[in-house]
């Protein structure tokens, strides 16, 4: 069965930084990508960051860049959100996901993130 824990939210003030990492186990079949969303108070979930496991290669959406940094370990099979200069528009539900190479995809449990001073 395959899992993904996430870990590492919490309450953070202005300017601050916070890492959040996301475990997977139970894989059955290698990963592809590793994407990070945020859902905001009352909003939608959006895509904020990703990384391609097998060449690590790291997109992010504009409003992150800059300030938020994804990297994975294929040996560990997990993944990291480095959030720095928080601001309070990022407060919200973290996401981690994981696509596998078989097109599987799964989903964190999801951690709250606070930015307020």
């Amino acid at each position: 069965q395959v899992q993904l824990v996430e870990s590492g939210g919490g309450l953070a003030q202005p300017g601050g930084s916070l890492r959040l990492s996301c475990a997977a186990s139970g894989l059955t079949a290698s990963v592809y990508v590793w994407k990070w969303y945020h859902q905001a108070p009352g909003r939608g979930r959006l895509l904020i960051a990703g990384i391609t496991a097998p060449n690590g290669i790291e997109n992010y959406r504009e409003s992150v860049k800059g300030r938020f940094t994804v990297s994975k370990n294929n040996a560990d099979f997990t993944s990291e959100l480095h959030m720095t200069n928080l601001i309070p528009e990022d407060t919200g539900v973290y996401w981690c996901n994981v696509a596998l190479s078989g097109g599987q995809t799964y989903w964190g449990q999801g951690t709250q993130v606070t930015v307020s001073s």
